[in-house]
């Protein structure tokens, strides 16, 4: 996409008037994400960005630190619990603090210019919405909100005239090379992946599997949860479905190619033959700076990508039998309906199990199965459907789960 174009759908938020800082907003700042806007944030010019309000799950030391260093208007801790740690750490800072999950959306809500949606997990489709429905630029790095309520979402978005902007390196890198002026001329888009740490691994290694071996992903560095579903390639299947919100693409026309380089992180294909494709080092900082910097781009002191000590591009097709999560995450995006929303409880479960060590690796591709078997695709209308299904398919996760640790 050229940098002047405009993507269809949310209109697009022009910048803040010359020498007024760009106020942030980051729903998720003590984690990877976080910590990389953050970054940028600290690398940029003085008096380019200014931080409105950071929000974190209960790492209260880490948030306090971070409120102090950027100077941040509010801080708000998820779990309740915390309230008093942070009020305590930022006593006579002149920092607003806050607790629990309505400070959360309330901060979302506050006046900024942009926000970056990164807290993991259906936990953070509330926030994502409040800061859809205020306007302006959000950068959403939270797919599960894309995949649990994607047409929520984007009307939400629609509605108040907000940007959203992919946050995803494989979403982002399309979003880069994609016009969406003319979706006739999209002839496909291809995701990329690693193929994580099990890549070539045979079953028995997979099977014995630990959290540790899981999360030690060879190419990129993130939080656990997208860790273990980047190995179970779970992580590429939500990218699917939230491609499938994204751009005016259909299902059948979306690849997901094993790219174990990590350097090409989306492809375009067009109907004259031409292939547009997005590279660039493995690093989070290029993406948010694209979405933070948009529509023009930053300066980033990153190592530059050098093809010739590279070497090589290598890509195939990904295994189904080795990696189910693809198709599953293919089937319940077919289904429609509340389908997506079960899927995605059922693996943060299964998942949070795995970590939990209560669950064996390749178990979590078989407890989402089972439990989009026994849910279904119900309908749902609107967020508090989605949200209740949401808890039905962690119940019912959990209970299948339980059912195949004790067999």
């Amino acid at each position: 996409m050229q940098a002047d174009a405009r993507p269809e759908g949310p209109s697009w938020t022009p910048a803040p008037a010359a020498g007024r800082p760009r106020r942030l907003t980051i729903l998720g700042s003590t984690g990877s994400v976080g910590r990389s806007t953050l970054a940028l944030v600290e690398a940029a010019a003085p008096g380019t960005f200014a931080i409105e309000a950071l929000v974190a799950g209960r790492d209260v030391a880490a948030l306090a630190a971070q409120a102090k260093a950027f100077r941040a208007r509010l801080a708000v801790v998820a779990d309740p619990a915390a309230h008093a740690a942070l009020r305590e750490a930022l006593a006579g800072t002149g920092i607003e603090t806050a607790a629990g999950p309505e400070a959360v959306i309330e901060a979302a809500a506050r006046p900024a210019d942009w926000t970056m949606a990164a807290i993991v997990g259906a936990a953070g489709l509330r926030s994502t919405l409040a800061a859809l429905h205020r306007g302006g630029t959000v950068a959403i790095a939270n797919k599960e909100s894309l995949v649990c309520a994607g047409e929520i979402v984007l009307a939400a978005a629609a509605r108040s005239g907000a940007l959203l902007l992919p946050v995803d390196s494989e979403h982002n890198a399309i979003f880069q090379a994609l016009d969406a002026r003319d979706p006739a001329a999209i002839e496909k888009i291809v995701l990329t992946a690693s193929g994580g740490p099990f890549r070539t691994a045979d079953w028995a290694t997979m099977r014995a599997a630990t959290p540790e071996q899981a999360v030690r992903h060879p190419v990129w560095s993130m939080g656990a949860k997208i860790s273990v579903d980047s190995a179970t390639m779970m992580n590429k299947g939500l990218e699917l479905i939230e491609a499938a919100r994204l751009f005016p693409v259909p299902e059948a026309r979306i690849e997901v190619l094993i790219h174990p380089q990590s350097t090409v992180h989306g492809l375009v294909q067009y109907t004259d033959g031409s292939v547009l494709a997005q590279l660039g080092t493995p690093d989070m900082r290029t993406p948010i700076a694209h979405c933070l910097a948009w529509p023009a781009r930053m300066a980033v002191t990153l190592p530059r990508l050098d093809l010739a000590t590279l070497g090589r591009l290598e890509f195939s097709a990904p295994d189904p039998v080795r990696f189910p999560a693809l198709r599953l995450c293919r089937a319940a995006l077919q289904a429609g309906g509340g389908a997506p929303a079960v899927l995605s409880a059922a693996n943060e479960v299964a998942v949070a199990l795995f970590l939990g060590r209560r669950l064996g690796f390749l178990e979590i591709a078989a407890v989402v199965d089972e439990t989009l078997q026994r849910l279904g695709s119900p309908a749902v209308e609107g967020l508090e459907a989605v949200l209740a299904l949401d808890d039905v398919a962690r119940v019912e996760a959990r209970r299948i789960a339980a059912r195949r640790a004790a067999a």
